[in-house]
């Protein structure tokens, strides 16, 4: 028997908070049986997994649980209304998909039923931005729902990996188009969570133009002046130091800042700033919130550093005076800021005394 796609009227298909924009203009919703693969599972922070390189050698969040084999059924190419899949072997439950009918190239992300509806919740409540990835089409099976992205080149964490590390003017290319994606999302009253360079992928082959990958990790603050969290999911390399030290609740706007940090510390470095095979080490390092800055990194790039890593939350910057920060080579008035942002001056960019702990083995 044949299941044929059924159009779904978007009122019966959603919830009155959820509503989804696309750069077609359209989606569509569609409903079929299938029976793929369940979504991969969110990791949490545990002290019995942890990152035993501090280098970029792991395969993502040292504490991703293994990935559920893939029957042998399912490891060809699929079929999904006008879409042909094909796994990806390194991105699980994402498959490269194209349609058919028109030849476009696109991303299929698997969730199950029950839960794809939160995971998607950001996206009507996002304004569309550049920076970050858009729904381009849905479809609904039995036990599956069949979200359809737009086509990624690559994530910056292949790159940093490939190139070791990045020199000051392309990071600082790369890394700004990050914060004003944060930025965006932080104006949106939504916390990212889990931030880290595979989050951020490329939009073209040439691999100059960055967006985020997804908003399915994310949170939706119900008070937009109220951030506050308590959970602690994420990836011990990134992981702000309040959240290792169990307080609780914390600001998830102020722990997208600190994941900045490392992620920023990681491109022009090329290591985590917080490493140690062992994880118990590597989360009291964290939790003293000390590493060592490079010798050869310019003093803005110095500045920026530690105005992100810092210990305690309330003294590293926003997403908008990050992106005031003169480390961009712009004044202030002309960064690209959500729409909404409070712009602050160079002068306001003062960095508090920073003691470092010297490492030149692991770090310098």
């Amino acid at each position: 028997m044949v299941n044929r796609p059924i159009r779904m009227n978007l009122q019966q298909w959603s919830s009155p908070a959820v509503c989804i924009r696309t750069t077609t203009g359209r989606v569509a919703h569609k409903r079929l049986d299938s029976d793929d693969q369940p979504p991969a599972k969110c990791a949490r922070l545990s002290a019995e997994a942890g990152d035993a390189h501090g280098g970029l050698t792991s395969p993502g969040s040292p504490v991703s649980p293994v990935p559920t084999p893939i029957p042998p059924s399912h490891q060809g190419p699929s079929r999904i209304g006008p879409f042909l899949l094909l796994p990806l072997a390194d991105r699980e439950s994402v498959h490269s998909a194209m349609n058919t009918d028109t030849g476009d190239e696109l991303l299929c992300k698997v969730f199950d039923m029950g839960v794809y509806q939160e995971k998607i919740r950001a996206y009507g409540i996002l304004p569309a931005h550049k920076n970050v990835a858009g729904i381009r089409d849905i479809i609904l099976g039995e036990r599956k729902a069949y979200v359809f992205l737009e086509k990624d080149f690559g994530d910056m964490h292949t790159l940093v990996k490939s190139c070791r590390r990045l020199d000051e003017e392309h990071a600082c290319r790369l890394f700004r188009q990050v914060a004003v994606a944060v930025a965006h999302c932080h104006q949106a009253g939504i916390v990212l969570g889990d931030l880290k360079l595979r989050k951020f992928v490329f939009t073209d082959d040439k691999r100059t133009q960055v967006r985020l990958e997804s908003l399915e990790d994310c949170r939706v603050l119900e008070d937009p002046n109220d951030d506050s969290m308590s959970d602690t999911h994420g990836c011990p390399a990134y992981v702000s130091p309040e959240i290792l030290s169990g307080f609780t609740p914390y600001s998830g706007k102020m722990a997208d800042m600190w994941s900045l940090g490392v992620m920023l510390y990681t491109m022009l470095v090329g290591r985590y700033p917080f490493h140690d095979p062992d994880p118990a080490t590597l989360f009291s390092k964290i939790r003293r919130g000390q590493c060592c800055l490079p010798e050869g990194l310019s003093p803005k790039a110095k500045c920026l550093l530690q105005s992100l890593l810092r210990k305690e939350p309330w003294e590293r910057l926003t997403a908008a005076e990050l992106l005031a920060h003169p480390w961009f080579h712009l004044p202030p008035s002309s960064q690209e800021v959500a729409p909404g942002e409070a712009e602050v001056s160079s002068a306001e960019q003062t960095v508090p005394s920073f003691d470092v702990e010297e490492d030149d083995d692991l770090f310098c």
